[in-house]
């Protein structure tokens, strides 16, 4: 049966949602093998979200680039990357050692997004990553930008605690972030997150709060927070190539009441920040300005 390809958590999720006795989700579209759309799909793509846990259990999200062909299928189960993380990124040494990870490949221009879920092994150019899972995903919140190359090299990380106020700007600012999970026994997720600027609320500089609004009923993020609460989030600065990455635990407040003080959400979500890293100048491509995706829900003033 479909739903066999969904683990405790995730299951427990579409009950809470109230899907599971509706039937308004499916497992058929989770795979184990990449569909020769995918491959040519991936062929096109600059950069790839990639979700894994550090040495000491803490999840984090991180951006690899490239010239179109550096992300590609080598067979029907098994991707290659041609692109490392750089030596202070938070992953750098989990990645050169095998290790769960979850891929997003998004192509911002055109609204497509896959993930992809496996083990990677460290190779002389990058990552050879062997699947479990393989699905598209809904996209309704990706904003339409265009990428172009500005290749510099990486500014030094700046290292904290908490989010300092121009960093709590840059989030609320945002209409788009990615989001790393695992379940209990490790196995990695990256996914996305998009909506109109000031749909992440700093409450303060060590807690987010953000709708989780309606979409493919599958529940793997908040599936994966149903069992294993530690979780990492990616802030790309578009116009500048800086990134800000944070780890720490998220929760989800299923409580009707407070989802429907804020527009379109379904439930809301809380992240408490333990650790955050910003790099200037960390990736070389740099976007377009945004059309908004007519999808967003409008944001609360």
């Amino acid at each position: 049966m479909a739903v066999d390809v969904y683990h405790e958590g995730e299951r427990a999720a579409q009950r809470r949602a109230g899907l599971r006795e509706q039937g308004g989700f499916s497992g058929r579209a989770i795979r184990a093998e990449i569909p020769e759309v995918a491959q040519k799909f991936l062929l096109q793509q600059p950069m790839v979200v990639l979700g894994a846990a550090d040495g000491g259990g803490r999840m984090w999200a991180t951006l690899l680039t490239g010239r179109p062909g550096f992300l590609r299928a080598d067979d029907a189960r098994t991707v290659l990357i041609d692109a490392r993380t750089g030596p202070d990124d938070p992953l750098h040494r989990a990645l050169a050692e095998p290790a769960a990870v979850g891929l997003l490949a998004i192509e911002p221009s055109r609204h497509r997004r896959m993930r992809m879920n496996g083990r990677a092994v460290p190779t002389p150019h990058g990552l050879r990553v062997r699947l479990d899972q393989v699905y598209s995903n809904c996209p309704k919140y990706i904003q339409k930008r265009r990428p172009h190359r500005e290749p510099v090299a990486p500014g030094r990380p700046r290292r904290s605690r908490a989010l300092t106020g121009d960093q709590q700007r840059w989030i609320t600012g945002a209409d788009t972030f990615f989001i790393a999970t695992s379940d209990r026994e490790g196995d990695a997720d990256a996914s996305h997150r998009g909506g109109a600027p000031g749909f992440v609320e700093a409450v303060t500089p060590t807690l987010l709060r953000w709708p989780d609004y309606v979409g493919n009923a599958m529940f793997n993020t908040l599936g994966n927070l149903e069992v294993q609460p530690r979780a990492g989030l990616l802030f790309p600065d578009w116009r500048t190539g800086a990134v800000l990455q944070l780890t720490g635990t998220a929760r989800t407040d299923w409580e009707p009441a407070h989802a429907a003080a804020v527009p379109g959400a379904e439930r809301l979500v809380e992240f408490a920040v333990t650790d955050v890293v910003e790099t200037p100048d960390a990736v070389p491509l740099r976007w377009s300005e945004p059309v908004p995706s007519r999808f967003n829900p409008p944001v609360r003033p």
